[in-house]
């Protein structure tokens, strides 16, 4: 007679480095001593949605298509960040192929990416809702929907405006970390997935030191130890794991507007001002951090682009064609070239020329409207950006239609940034297990899914 494995938790703590486990992270701490501590080497690019999906596909993301937190859908011919639906990645996740013996292994996705139109047992995400009149109000999906109604009563609204933006901060973490609690308790998952953002934000408003660093640690810290304890106290073996460490930021690469200048992007104009034209440009970039994915209307206009990039300071390397098997994303999805920032440089999405010709949400937080990553969204305006969100909400209030523009277009704001592979390996992702059987001499992010498989297979 076979008994069941124990339950595994893996939690995401973003931003969270080898370097930073110490007095200010006693719990992270503590894990590794009964464990293990190792620096992990990230795919590239080093952002979100890629690097989760490499943990739990353990495979680079030429083969399992998430090519950044975004891409240039060309069917569409659109550009889309954000999206939520597992059925874009293109490999298997590992759980597909386990079994508690006779049945599937059950998985709990807890604010992990690509937690829509998934194959798991419970799931739950942020999904804000969209009135009819424009307006915008925080809310998360969840399923099966009795997990929803329980969380949800058990804890109130999900903080949406504390999770991205000039606002974000501990709240939305606390929350994700407490209602992991209570969806645990509900689904009793073989595998649970919990993402902790909480770490990202300071590091990439002020940079990766500083007298904001130690209490974000604690912070993080704490967070970790409720879901720790919690699992812990179930029975649960658990896995900390990272997807890029912030390093400092110096420089902001205006790859679109050096593109627009060349003759290469088009733009339209209406209402809201120039409008990138992606299926009318030459050539365009999806900005994504500190990678850059130039889409190409044919091979003349990839060597133009090519040649404009070649001379455009900040740029580390450019890799065009089959040059991007060299860092895993000779894809589809991919741009025809992949431009790779300097240490301390990262993409600006702008393209438009003239400011007064920016269009009316350059200024806001919309991650879906901007056609690339804007790290600006998480600071106000110091010139007038917190008294412009004040007006904003008095007049949401007061049910007049508003436009909530806080944010400015100083890309000197933003202090950190990631998305390449990190100087030192102490400053990268960091992997932190509850077994020190776990360890070996080498960590990816596509190990992840092995000891996955090996635990609990």
């Amino acid at each position: 007679m076979t008994t069941d494995p124990r339950p595994l938790v893996v939690i995401c703590a973003v931003g969270l480095t080898p370097a930073h486990i110490g007095a200010h992270t006693p719990c992270l701490r503590a894990l590794g001593e009964d464990g293990f501590i190792a620096p992990m080497r990230p795919d590239l690019p080093a952002v979100t949605t890629t690097a989760q999906t490499s943990m739990i596909t353990g495979v680079h993301p030429d083969r399992h298509g998430i090519v950044a937190n975004g891409w240039y859908f060309r069917e569409l011919g659109e550009v889309w960040l954000w999206r939520q639906s597992q059925r874009l990645l293109e490999a298997p996740c590992v759980w597909s192929q386990l079994r508690v013996g006779d049945r599937p292994l059950r998985v709990l996705k807890h604010f992990w990416w690509y937690a829509m139109n998934t194959d798991v047992a419970a799931t739950v995400t942020p999904r804000p809702v969209y009135h009819a009149d424009g307006a915008k109000s925080p809310d998360f999906y969840a399923w099966p929907p009795e997990l929803k109604e329980r969380i949800a009563a058990a804890h109130g609204p999900f903080p949406l405006f504390h999770f991205w933006g000039p606002t974000a901060g501990l709240r939305s973490s606390r929350w994700i970390a407490e209602s992991f609690c209570t969806a645990w308790d509900a689904s009793r998952p073989d595998l649970a997935l919990c993402y902790l953002p909480h770490l990202d934000y300071d590091l990439q408003r002020h940079g990766p030191t500083g007298p904001h660093l130690s209490g974000n640690l604690a912070a993080i810290d704490a967070c970790c130890r409720t879901v720790i304890d919690h699992a812990r106290e179930r029975g649960a073996a658990v896995l900390v794991v990272s997807e890029y460490g912030i390093e400092a930021a110096h420089t902001a690469i205006p790859i679109n507007r050096v593109l627009r200048e060349a003759g290469l992007l088009a733009v339209t104009t209406n209402a809201a001002g120039e409008l990138l034209d992606p299926g009318m440009s030459r050539a365009f970039a999806v900005a994504d951090h500190q990678i850059a994915h130039v889409y190409c209307a044919d091979a003349s206009a990839r060597d133009a682009a090519l040649q404009v990039l070649a001379d455009l300071p900040g740029i580390d390397r450019c890799y065009s064609g089959e040059q991007r098997a060299q860092i895993h994303l000779d894809h589809p999805r991919a741009g025809q070239i992949v431009a790779l920032a300097d240490h301390g440089a990262w993409f600006a999405y702008e393209y438009w020329l003239d400011d007064a010709r920016r269009p009316d949400f350059a200024n806001c937080v919309e991650i879906h409207k901007k056609p690339g990553y804007d790290p600006r969204e998480l600071l106000f305006d110091p010139r007038g950006g917190k008294l412009r969100a004040a007006r904003a909400l008095l007049r949401k209030k007061l049910g007049l239609r508003y436009r909530m523009n806080p944010v400015s277009l100083d890309p000197a704001l933003v202090r950190g940034t990631h998305g390449r592979s990190p100087a030192a390996p102490e400053h990268g992702p960091v992997v932190i297990g509850s077994d020190p059987a776990w360890q070996r001499e080498d960590w990816q992010h596509i190990d992840v899914a092995g000891t996955i498989a090996a635990h609990c297979g």
